[in-house]
């Protein structure tokens, strides 16, 4: 066990015989080879407290003790021995206290590096891992639902071409509405109950959260010209009253593709292959008519129910939940882009042709693994969110 050294100041050499307080003269030292005996005795002295184990606290006192200014063992041997001796052992008396001086420095900073090394090592015991021992067992996180099928949904597009590209979620009404051929008074705006930002009075332009992820089509379209194939993933807002299937927030995947010579039979084979990577090969597809003020033509998109296999019953017996017995699911809207969506972008109208989808993906996610309240989307119960690792 390590024992610290305490000696101090005059302490550097016995108590009881503490030569350093005392002259040459009182002493009895009259000779040069007296003198050299004499250092050698202290030289002897400091390397049995030198040899000692010694922490850094302890090493620091004994540095103290022999090389400190203002009593150390040093200093006392300067002001006793040299400056009070005579003549004739001035220089044997100057010549042994620096040997001893540079004794004294050189072993203690070789201890010093042994106080270290000491003080490494019983940190290293301290800190020590003992792999033997059981590790901590963490719990590994996982991507929420909506951000796996997000991800499945990118991969997908990814594969046939498009790219990804993200937009701000507060919008102008030009991006959110008019440069979508959607002007002020037209009656869709009304079934886009919108969000719109409270701002200072004399702010030249409103503000809205919006509504869909396809003002970043028209952004992608002023900064690039066709070809064009996107999707734009994130978050939308609506005010809609809160219950099984709606939310005031909700997520969107919206494509698009632009080019010089693009049909709806292009349209068609792309949407058919996304429902089929996603829902399986045994799907089927349809299209109905629908309306769009950024479409035209416009459809609604079904596929056959995946849960009753489209036949309307559920393996049970009886209607399937899912589709209500009518053996479709309604998916998304989509359509071939309005030529008058080009003129917002300065594209020719008579040269380009396109075709434009949006996915709600929060309805993709519900009716791919069995999810029949979107609320449970944004409650963060740790129970629900544990069955989709």
């Amino acid at each position: 066990m390590l024992r610290p050294f305490k000696a101090t100041g005059t302490d550097a050499m016995s108590s009881s015989d503490n030569k350093t307080e005392r002259t040459l003269a009182d002493l009895g030292v009259t000779q040069p080879d007296q003198v050299v005996s004499l250092f050698a005795e202290v030289r002897a002295r400091f390397d049995s407290q030198a040899s000692r184990p010694l922490d850094h606290p302890s090493w620091e006192i004994l540095r103290q003790s022999w090389l400190g200014r203002k009593s150390g063992a040093l200093t006392l041997i300067t002001e006793n021995w040299l400056k009070a001796a005579s003549p004739d052992l001035k220089r044997s008396v100057g010549q042994e206290l620096n040997k001893l001086k540079a004794h004294l420095e050189t072993t203690l900073d070789e201890r010093k590096l042994d106080a270290q090394s000491l003080a490494d090592h019983s940190v290293s015991i301290r800190e020590r891992v003992d792999l033997s021992l059981p590790g901590v067992i963490r719990p590994i996180g996982s991507h929420h639902l909506i951000r796996q099928v997000f991800q499945e949904i990118e991969d997908i597009f990814f594969s046939i071409g498009f790219s990804v590209v993200e937009g701000p979620e507060i919008e102008t009404p030009y991006y959110n509405f008019e440069a979508l051929n959607i002007p002020e008074f037209h009656p869709v705006r009304d079934d886009m109950d919108t969000f719109y930002l409270d701002l200072p009075k004399g702010a030249k332009t409103p503000l809205l959260l919006r509504t869909h992820t396809s003002p970043m089509q028209i952004r992608t379209m002023e900064k690039q010209k066709p070809p064009v194939r996107v999707i734009v993933p994130g978050k939308v807002y609506r005010r809609d009253n809160p219950d099984a299937t709606h939310s005031f927030a909700f997520h969107q995947i919206e494509g698009l593709a632009v080019d010089t010579d693009i049909t709806f039979c292009d349209f068609t084979g792309t949407i058919e292959y996304f429902v089929k990577q996603f829902f399986g090969p045994s799907v089927k597809t349809r299209f109905r008519p629908s309306y769009f003020p950024f479409t035209e033509p416009s459809v609604e998109f079904d596929v056959s129910c995946p849960f009753c296999g489209g036949t309307g019953t559920a393996s049970g017996g009886g209607t399937c939940a899912k589709c209500k017995g009518a053996a479709w699911i309604e998916l998304f809207g989509a359509g071939m882009v309005d030529p008058a969506v080009y003129g917002f972008v300065n594209y020719d109208a008579k040269k380009a042709s396109g075709f434009a989808f949006g996915i709600g993906i929060d309805r993709l996610a519900m009716l791919k693994y069995g999810i029949d309240d979107i609320q449970v989307f944004f409650q963060n119960d740790v129970r629900f969110l544990r069955q989709f690792p």
